[in-house]
């Protein structure tokens, strides 16, 4: 298994039952091919819309990418796959990226995060399911050096996790550290901006005010 590459050029931060909405107007922004390779069928708004009303943040892991303007503009699921005692525990990983951040790696990015947090929790085996026709997951899987078998129109990608280590513990609580004051910086940040916008809407219209006064 290749190692991951670093993440704390990009602030991936964990999601939790409060971003539910975020994650539905993330999905229901996909294209509709977009929403064929994420969920292998043309899923519609109510299917999406069941999809995270049925989100379990208790059992599973989300993580996501936010823009300056708060929007999600990536996220990543990290399914649990159920177990038996002697059985080899095992996750299935899946991304959605929008159209305009394409490009600059945040698929994969999610799917390293993803990687190290699964492998603190004890999981030995990362699932990737995708259609054969979707090149940027199944180039995420080959590149991070999992064993894929295609049949037919669908692929299956396995990539066996190493234990954790005390560093993979820590890489993962100082890339949740930097995602979360990240956020709240972009929060603050959001904040005086609309602030300001507020502010100048006011003076326009104190301007045009004077000037039908003028008149």
């Amino acid at each position: 298994m290749q190692l991951p590459r670093a993440s704390r050029i990009v602030p991936i931060r964990s999601l939790g039952a409060g971003h539910r909405g975020r994650i539905a107007t993330h999905l229901l922004a996909l294209e509709p091919q977009d929403r064929y390779l994420r969920f292998g069928y043309a899923a519609n708004d109510e299917q999406i819309r069941r999809y995270v009303d049925r989100l379990d943040f208790e059992r599973d892991d989300i993580f996501g990418i936010f823009n300056r303007r708060l929007e999600l503009i990536a996220v990543a699921h990290l399914a649990f796959l159920p177990h038996q005692p002697g059985d080899t525990p095992g996750a299935e990983f899946g991304v959605s990226v929008l159209a305009k951040a394409r490009g600059r790696g945040y698929g994969a990015r999610l799917f390293d995060r993803a990687v190290v947090h699964a492998r603190n929790e004890g999981v030995e085996l990362m699932f990737i399911h995708a259609l054969s026709e979707n090149t940027a997951m199944i180039r995420i899987a080959r590149n991070a050096g999992a064993t894929l078998e295609r049949d037919g129109t669908e692929t299956e990608a396995y990539l066996r996790l190493p234990p954790a280590t005390l560093d993979s513990r820590v890489s993962e609580m100082v890339d949740e550290q930097v995602a979360q004051a990240d956020y709240r910086l972009k929060v603050q940040a959001k904040n005086f901006l609309d602030f300001l916008a507020g502010v100048q809407e006011i003076r326009r219209g104190a301007s045009e005010a004077r000037g039908k006064g003028g008149r």
